[in-house]
């Protein structure tokens, strides 16, 4: 509970510039996979387009809980399931429709965020797209590892960067 309001005061804190000059750009990694990352090179069973695991499920209903408010107006995910489905949740509470822009494609990413004027815009990447991501938007370098979901992202229109990590 703690973790929630202290988020939602640093939401409203760095909100103030999102009013009176720019959006501010929010940025996670997908949820849990379920088949816990692995690839079709490395199972079996792996799928190159896996579902959310139910921890992963739980993890994307916290993240639209935490950004519910957020007065988020634009989400973007890469063209994968998990991408989708971790921004499912926040999309169907604030009522807007998700817009998938190809992974490969960052350039036409970053022309989406930066030509969204009102409102905190949400982007749901990967453990290798979101570093760049965050670079392209004038942000600090950031890591993920691969095994790393517990990262949200908000980086102000000045490039300041700030990091929360949440457990679902």
């Amino acid at each position: 509970m703690i973790r929630v309001l202290v988020f939602g005061l640093m939401v409203m804190v760095m909100g103030i510039p999102v009013v009176a000059k720019a959006q501010m750009v929010i940025v996670v990694r997908h949820a849990e996979r379920a088949d816990d990352g692995a690839t079709p090179a490395t199972s079996m069973t792996g799928s190159p387009d896996p579902e959310l695991s139910s921890v992963g499920k739980t993890r994307a209903q916290k993240l639209a809980a935490m950004l519910a408010d957020a007065n988020v107006s634009a989400i973007y995910t890469s063209e994968y399931r998990r991408t989708k489905d971790t921004a499912a949740p926040l999309a169907a509470k604030i009522g807007i429709a998700v817009e998938v822009v190809m992974a490969r494609d960052a350039a036409a990413l970053i022309e989406k965020i930066k030509s969204n004027k009102s409102g905190a815009v949400l982007v749901v990447g990967h453990s290798n797209t979101v570093p760049a991501i965050i670079q392209a938007l004038g942000g600090s370098a950031v890591t993920l590892a691969d095994d790393e979901y517990d990262s949200v992202f908000f980086v102000a229109a000045n490039g300041t960067t700030t990091r929360i990590r949440f457990k679902p």
